[in-house]
């Protein structure tokens, strides 16, 4: 009995603990339920949801990607300038999208090639990423864009926002390349053993370098969305994302060691993570007192994931 509770608790622990909480805050706010409130949480939520997706491809190889802020920072900021220069909005978009996946794939490159831990080469993304934003902008906000771009992240379809939608439409398709095709089956393998994959002749250097392209397109994606949403783009946007990132990653279950996790157990974890954030705020949380809890999350969910190691 105690051995299917544990089971139970290890498998459905973070839907439990989400269910939990959304109870704790609605008993403590009576505008946490309402519709308007929810809408705005799952909203907010795709920004870094979206990012979390690609995320969870890095880490499920056992690496790491800290510049996602960053680069959301570089592609906004160039996706602004476009617009301001009147560039068509379909270029625009593929040229944003295009600077994700250029950042990405000089990281993987980084990573495969160079054989530098990705810890140290994505930091290193970070900075020049942030850098390149602030170059571009003179340290300036860009903002007043046209409203059919604006519809990206401020518009509706069939009543729900957009972004919601394009959230949904991200997380299902990483489901199903995930568990559907050969990207998936050897982002897990090498997550699980790098070496025995390139024994079996799989060329493992590749699948990394293109699990930090997908990352470095979502990060490019969400660009899009914010900066439409806030018809604005700002060199220090992004700014502290990767927390969020990272902690919806491994709160929804993947091993920071690799191998393990899923893109279902992420959209939970930065749901898990957009309530919280909506929750202090409704509460009137001090904003420093919320980067206190988030650093104890991202802790207690590693603290997990390490005794979920042991056990297996």
């Amino acid at each position: 009995m105690k051995t299917r509770f544990v089971e139970t608790l290890k498998n459905y622990g973070i839907i439990l603990a989400f269910f939990l909480i959304c109870l704790v805050l609605a008993i403590l706010s009576p505008v946490f339920l309402t519709l308007n409130n929810i809408i705005n949480i799952i909203r907010q939520t795709s920004i870094y949801g979206i990012m979390a997706v690609g995320m969870t491809f890095v880490i499920l190889t056992g690496g790491i990607d800290l510049s996602v802020g960053s680069v959301l920072a570089v592609s906004g900021a160039i996706c602004a300038g476009m617009l301001k220069a009147g560039s068509p909005i379909i270029l625009v978009i593929l040229v944003t999208l295009g600077v994700g996946v250029a950042c990405g794939l000089a990281t993987g490159l980084f990573v495969t090639k160079a054989r530098i831990t990705p810890f140290v080469v994505t930091l290193g993304m970070m900075s020049i990423a942030r850098g390149l934003a602030l170059i571009y902008t003179k340290g300036y906000p860009i903002s007043g864009f046209s409203q059919s771009f604006r519809q990206i992240g401020g518009g509706y379809l069939a009543g729900i926002p957009i972004p919601i939608i394009l959230f949904l439409v991200i997380v299902i398709i990483a489901y199903v390349i995930l568990t559907q095709t050969k990207l998936g089956r050897y982002t897990y393998a090498i997550g699980g053993n790098e070496e025995t994959v390139r024994l079996s002749g799989i060329n493992s250097d590749f699948y990394k370098t293109l699990v930090y392209v997908i990352s470095g397109f979502t990060a490019a994606f969400s660009a899009l969305i914010l900066t439409s949403r806030l018809n604005s783009a700002e060199p220090v946007a992004g700014n502290g994302y990767e927390l969020d990132v990272i902690a919806a990653v491994v709160i929804g279950g993947a091993s920071l060691n690799g191998g393990r996790g899923s893109v279902w157990g992420t959209f939970i974890g930065a749901l898990l993570i957009g309530v919280i954030n909506n929750g202090m705020n409704l509460l009137g949380i001090s904003p420093y007192f919320q980067q206190v809890v988030k650093g104890l999350i991202i802790i207690g969910a590693v603290w997990l994931d390490q005794l979920r190691g042991k056990e297996e």
